[in-house]
This record gives structure tokens, sequence and C-alpha cells, in this order.
């Protein structure tokens, strides 16, 4: 073989390993690809949730501060995705923030992804059930230590599964 052949098939070689390198990366990173509930239609949806929260989970609408009833839940448990049951926060992570909807420090490995939301104008971070893609909320980083953080999470979003 000539090396313009073996040049040739080196930068071909290259090639194709430098296009799936991030298609890789990317399947590895999310874990829930192959979920059943990212094949729900959105009529599935709007079948399975209550009004409230399959605005808030498939439309990304924002409940109305004050009105969760989870506000007031401080049992030890897990708050899960109302969507798919994926568990998303630990009771004992969440706290007073007196914005008027559950709030939490931290969430569980893996739960959330998130994204950039500039809906009002303003840049803020968007998080989703990492296993339905179903919204939940913004995170701030006005929140007590550990982590200086605060999920806002919208409460007809979440079920609570008493431990």
């Amino acid at each position: 073989m000539s090396i313009e052949t073996l040049s040739r098939r080196g930068f071909l070689m290259a090639s194709a390993v430098a296009y799936a390198i991030p298609s890789l990366a990317w399947a590895a990173a999310d874990a829930y690809a192959a979920s059943p509930f990212r094949k729900l239609t959105d009529a599935d949806w709007k079948q399975r949730l209550p009004p409230a929260s399959y605005g808030v989970l498939r439309h990304e609408d924002t409940e109305r501060p004050g009105t969760s009833p989870l506000l007031n839940e401080h049992r030890k448990g897990t708050f899960a995705c109302l969507g798919c049951g994926l568990p998303l926060f630990k009771s004992e992570w969440k706290f007073e923030s007196g914005t008027g909807w559950p709030s939490f420090y931290t969430a569980i490995p893996g739960a959330l992804s998130k994204k950039m939301d500039l809906a009002i104008g303003v840049p803020r971070t968007e998080y989703h059930c990492a296993q339905c893609l179903g919204h939940q909320g913004h995170v701030f980083d006005d929140g007590p230590k550990p982590t200086g953080l605060r999920y806002c999470n919208n409460g007809v979003a979440l079920r609570f599964i008493a431990a």
C-alpha cells in the first residue's frame, strides 16, 4: 500500500472515531435515553396527569406560589417526579425558602437535567426530570449551606413518598 492510501485510511478512521465520540458521550450522559416515558405523546401525558401538573410538567407552566400542599410536608421520605416516579429529592434536603414553592438545597445525583431559560428575559437555570423530561422548576444560587443552591420546585410536579 502506498503512503497516500494509509493517510486516507487513517484520515477516514480518525474522522469516524471523532464523529462517534460525541454520540457515545451523550448516550453515556443520558442514562434515561431509552425510557418509555420519553415515547409518550402529549395526548398520553394529558390523559395521565391532573391539569395543573400537565401544564407544569409538559408545558413549563408555573404553579401559583403558596398553593402547594407539599410546602408543609415535613415527614421523612422522598420527593419524586409526578410524571414518572423518579426520585428527585430527599426530605432532609428540603428547607423553608419563603418563596412559596417547595425548595431543596441539592438533588439526587443524575435525577435532573438542566438547561438555560431566557423566557422572562433574565438567564435562569431550568431543570427537568432526567427520566421523563418533565419540567420541575429553576435552580438559584441563593440557598443555604452546604451547597448554596435553591432548587425551587413546582409542588404539582412532585409526589411525596413517605419513608
